[in-house]
């Protein structure tokens, strides 16, 4: 009962938020407490919620923090020479500026956050999309997509849980999985080339030389972001720049312009900006060698660099209060998922969709047992956090595996292939960076981004099973 009750709070949740008949702040804080009183513990409520909220706590820390911290180095000009970059790369063409949002997460990546790829990419990338009147879901799910095949990375999480749980060394599991991960990140670029395309298409645009050639007169500029790049000329009747919106998650043509990355803003500190580069990368640095907890490093970057930047107190509580509206969404909605996945574990709903699951796999399965983990880390990774895939689900499978002769190794790579399609689930608090800041709905984001998240977490396990890797 458990196990069906589980599944059915998860497929309501979905189904409200991507019909938008609730937002995700009430879904997620409604749904678990209506399905806790289903379940008779009703009466446990507050304690699960509490529990929730105590195991999220750090998280939202972190992201309060991150988003002050990242807010300040945008207003000061630290990212916008990237900007300036990658304008020259994409020369506002719709296609390369797609690809130019899957190569910025991808590297941002690195790092191992996934809030701090998507507040440095849509930082960058926005301007861009809503000056071209591209689609914004475009930009959150080639981000996401990347990002998740990038967090396979030994200090990304998921492949040190799986260490953990399976007592494993990290590097045996994810060296011989570069190939396979490199194979899926080139299916984010595929990907990134063809929905860029198909902006292109939507919108109606000529290339930059077939714009020179054919209507020289009507040469524009781009302004705003970075100051430079060549505005794409729309093709229309009277030459006029307009583009219906047709897909779901654009922004509505009325919004005021995007003005973090504007050259003239009076927040630029250019002669600070070398102090600024040098302690983002002393933040990053600590935060990969985990020298203090995440949350700390944020709380002292944050502070540093608002007293450095902005000595005067009304200017510090000016730029906090221009960052407000973001920290007070994510950390809302962080606690808000905090309930549910409060619920979720208290009740036991996880831990018997779980062994449902596994004992739902057929004996003749066993000898392909990593194939099935790769298959079940698709649905698992998304519906239930990492922690509890990989502590409590991965155990059991590669138990049921070394029965039939399968390395621990092979489950735990095979493990890995859902991340792509976890780093959108609900229950990830970074996704809720990315969508806030991108202001798309995330019923929107859901809808455009899981097909193709599941299709690259296919291709990475297809790409390890060819190997011979999985």
């Amino acid at each position: 009962m458990l196990t069906i009750l589980g599944f059915a709070m998860i497929a309501t949740f979905l189904v409200l938020i991507m019909t938008k008949k609730m937002s995700p702040i009430a879904a997620l804080v409604l749904i678990p407490a209506l399905f806790c009183v289903a379940v008779g513990q009703g009466a446990k409520l507050g304690d699960y919620v509490i529990d929730g909220v105590g195991n999220l706590a750090p998280t939202a820390a972190m992201l309060m923090f991150a988003i002050v911290y990242f807010g300040v180095m945008i207003d000061v000009g630290l990212f916008d020479p990237i900007v300036r970059g990658i304008l020259r790369f994409c020369k506002a063409d719709p296609m390369r500026i797609v690809v130019g949002t899957a190569v910025l997460a991808a590297i941002v990546s690195l790092d191992g956050d996934g809030s701090t790829t998507f507040m440095i990419t849509v930082s960058a990338m926005y301007p861009l999309y809503k000056r071209l009147k591209m689609s914004l879901v475009v930009m959150t799910g080639v981000a996401a997509t990347a990002n998740g095949v990038m967090n396979t990375l030994p200090w990304g999480g998921p492949t040190a849980r799986a260490a953990t749980a399976l007592k494993l060394d990290a590097s045996e599991i994810f060296i011989p999985m570069i190939p396979a991960l490199a194979v899926g990140l080139l299916a984010v670029f595929l990907l990134s080339y063809v929905l860029g395309l198909r902006e292109r298409k939507r919108l109606g645009m000529l290339t930059l030389d077939e714009a020179l050639v054919r209507e020289p007169e009507q040469e524009t500029v781009l302004a705003g972001a970075g100051g430079g790049g060549e505005d794409r000329l729309r093709k229309g009747s009277g030459g006029s720049g307009s583009a219906e919106i047709t897909q779901d998650g654009d922004g509505d043509e009325d919004d005021e312009d995007f003005k973090g990355l504007d050259p003239d803003r009076s927040t630029l500190r250019p002669r600070l900006y070398w102090f600024n580069a040098g302690l983002t990368v002393a933040l990053l640095t600590a935060m990969i060698m985990q020298l203090m907890p995440i949350p700390v490093l944020f709380l002292l970057g944050a502070a540093l660099a608002l007293t450095v930047n902005f000595p005067h107190m009304p200017d510090q509580r000016a730029r906090i209060a221009a960052h407000a509206d973001n920290v007070l969404n994510v950390s809302g909605m962080v606690f808000a998922a905090a309930v549910f996945t409060g619920v979720l574990t208290g009740t036991g709903m996880v831990e018997n969709m779980a062994d449902s699951v596994v004992s739902a796999v057929p004996d003749a399965m066993g000898p392909h047992m990593a194939i099935v983990t790769g298959l079940l880390s698709l649905p698992l990774t998304y519906f239930m956090s990492n922690d509890g895939f990989y502590f409590g689900v991965v155990p059991v499978l590669a138990e049921a595996g070394a029965a039939h002769g399968v390395s621990p190794l092979e489950i735990a790579r095979a493990s890995l292939a859902g991340q792509a399609l976890h780093m959108s689930s609900p229950l990830v608090p970074a996704v809720y960076v990315l969508v806030g800041m991108a202001k798309v709905e995330f019923g929107d984001h859901t809808r455009f981004t899981v097909k193709w998240a599941v299709l690259t977490s296919l291709v990475v396990l297809g790409a390890g099973i060819l190997f011979g890797t999985i």
